[in-house]
C-alpha cells in the first residue's frame, strides 16, 4: 500500500490511467527474444498487457489491469444476467497500495450461485491463476449475492470465497463484514456495474466500530490460545500490521491500510513496539515463501505480548468512549 500513489483523485474518482506508448514498447521489447521471436510465456504475457488497453484503468499497473480485465470479462460472460458488478475494496480502495499488496475484489450477483455457475466459476479462477503475471496469484475476493451485500445483518452467512494465492473458491465468512461493507460502498474502485453506493446502505459508525472491537479481541483470542499455527513469518508480520491497523480503525471510526495503520502505532502506542512494526512492515513480500519459514522467536514473542497489549488499549478506548 503506497510508492505508487493512490488510486483515487483527490474527489474521490478512480484515476483513469492509460497505458502509455514507452510502457507497450517496453512490454513488448521484454518479449522479443533471439531473431524476434517469442517464448509461448512470453507472447501470452504481451497479449494479456495489450488486451487491457481498452479498459478503463483501476490501477497503476498495466499487468494487473490486464488480469483484472481477463477475469471481470470471463465472470460476466459465465454468469450472464447473474452478475451485477464487481469492484476493487482493500488497499486498492483506500490507498497506500505497492507491488506487495493483496488484491481485494467484491464480485456482485443477483442471486445465490448454483452448483453450475460455481463449477464455471471455477474453471475460471484455475486459468485466471495461471496467467503470466505476479498479479495472478494474489488475488483475494467474495461474490456477494446482492440482497446479502445490502443486508448487514446476515454478516455470518458463508460466501463463495477465493483465498490469496488459491485458485480455488471455498465456503467462507472472510468478505462478509461491516468493513468490507463500509470500504466498498465508500472508496470501491468500480471495475463493472453500478456505483457501488447504489447497492449498499451506508454503515454507522458505532456498528463498524463494534465489529472491529470484536474481532481484535475473539481473533486475539485465536492466536493466543492455538499460536502454533500462526508461528511462521508471514503470519508474524501479518498479526503485528493488522493489529496496528484495528485499533487505528477503532480509534479513527473508519478502515484505513495497513501503512496508515503502522504509521499512527508507532507513534500512538509506547514506542517501544515500533522496531517490532517496522520489522513486520519490511516482512511483507514474498508471502507464499514467508508462510514456509519460521518466525524468528523473539519477534513472535514479541507479537504475542502486542496482540495482548493492543486489545487491552481498544478495551480502554472503548471505556473512555462510553464514558463520555
Amino acid at each position: 500500500m503506497a510508492d505508487a500513489g493512490d488510486s483515487k483523485s483527490p474527489g474521490g474518482n478512480p484515476v483513469r490511467v492509460r497505458l502509455s506508448p514507452r510502457a507497450l514498447s517496453e512490454a513488448t521489447t521484454c518479449a522479443i527474444r533471439a531473431g524476434g521471436r517469442t517464448t509461448d510465456r512470453e507472447h501470452r504475457r504481451l497479449l494479456l498487457v495489450r488486451s487491457a488497453r481498452s479498459m478503463v484503468r483501476p490501477t497503476p499497473y498495466p499487468d494487473l489491469n490486464a488480469v483484472l480485465e481477463d477475469l471481470i470479462t470471463s465472470v460476466k460472460d459465465a454468469l450472464g444476467e447473474a452478475f451485477v458488478g464487481a469492484y476493487l475494496q482493500g488497499s486498492f480502495a483506500v490507498g497506500d497500495f505497492d507491488r506487495h499488496s493483496d488484491v481485494d475484489f467484491v464480485i456482485v450477483v443477483a442471486d445465490e450461485l448454483s452448483d453450475s455457475q460455481v463449477d464455471t466459476l471455477q474453471v475460471i479462477h484455475r486459468r485466471i491463476y495461471g496467467l503470466p503475471s505476479d498479479w495472478a496469484q494474489h488475488l483475494e475476493g467474495s461474490y456477494f449475492p446482492a440482497a446479502i451485500l445490502r443486508n448487514r445483518d446476515q454478516c455470518s452467512t458463508p460466501l463463495w470465497y477465493l483465498d490469496h494465492g488459491s485458485q480455488t473458491l471455498v465456503r467462507s465468512i472472510h468478505c462478509n463484514t461491516l468493513v468490507v461493507r463500509w470500504v466498498v460502498r465508500e472508496h470501491g474502485v468500480r471495475l463493472a456495474g453500478p456505483s457501488p453506493a447504489t447497492l449498499l446502505d451506508p454503515v454507522p459508525v458505532d456498528a463498524l466500530r463494534q465489529e472491529i472491537r470484536e474481532t481484535m479481541r475473539d481473533w486475539g483470542q485465536q492466536i493466543l490460545d492455538a499460536p502454533d499455527r500462526y508461528r511462521n513469518r508471514f503470519y508474524q508480520a501479518f498479526i503485528v500490521l493488522n493489529y496496528c491497523r484495528m485499533m487505528h480503525d477503532l480509534v479513527e471510526g473508519c478502515p484505513g491500510s495497513k501503512r496508515a495503520g503502522a504509521a499512527w502505532a508507532k507513534v500512538t502506542l509506547d514506542p517501544a513496539w515500533s522496531d517490532l512494526i517496522d520489522r513486520a512492515w519490511d516482512g511483507r513480500p514474498n508471502p507464499a515463501v514467508a508462510v514456509r519459514e519460521p518466525a524468528d522467536p523473539t519477534d513472535f514473542e514479541s507479537t504475542l505480548r502486542f496482540v495482548r497489549a493492543v486489545i487491552r488499549e481498544s478495551a480502554r478506548y472503548a471505556n473512555e468512549t462510553q464514558a463520555t
